[in-house]
């Protein structure tokens, strides 16, 4: 198992760079099986919400639905899964966040 960091999952997600977006993908779409998965732990998940939140303006429906589908990748093991689900239908159900109020 691989620990992958936020910048890899968010360059995944975005393809926003020229250069780390194309890696991100090979990495997950291509050198990650079910046998050797890739890790995110929940600080990696709430960092991603954070950066989809305050970097890209995504709307908490939006956020959910990428957490929802990150959650559903065979090649993908996230730490506390049961919570990061419970915390995306939350969000998707505005009750609740993965970012702290200001």
């Amino acid at each position: 198992m691989i620990g992958l960091d936020t910048n890899i999952l968010v360059r995944y997600l975005a393809q926003d760079d020229p250069v780390q977006s194309p890696k991100a993908r090979e990495l997950i779409e291509q050198q990650l099986t079910e046998e050797n998965p890739g890790f995110l732990s929940v600080v990696v998940m709430a960092e991603t919400v954070w950066v989809l939140d305050r970097a890209y303006g995504l709307a908490d429906h939006a956020i959910a639905a990428v957490i929802e589908r990150t959650l559903q990748v065979d090649v993908l093991v996230v730490e506390s899964e049961q919570e990061v689900f419970a915390a995306m239908i939350a969000l998707k159900e505005g009750h609740g966040s993965f970012l702290p109020t200001p």
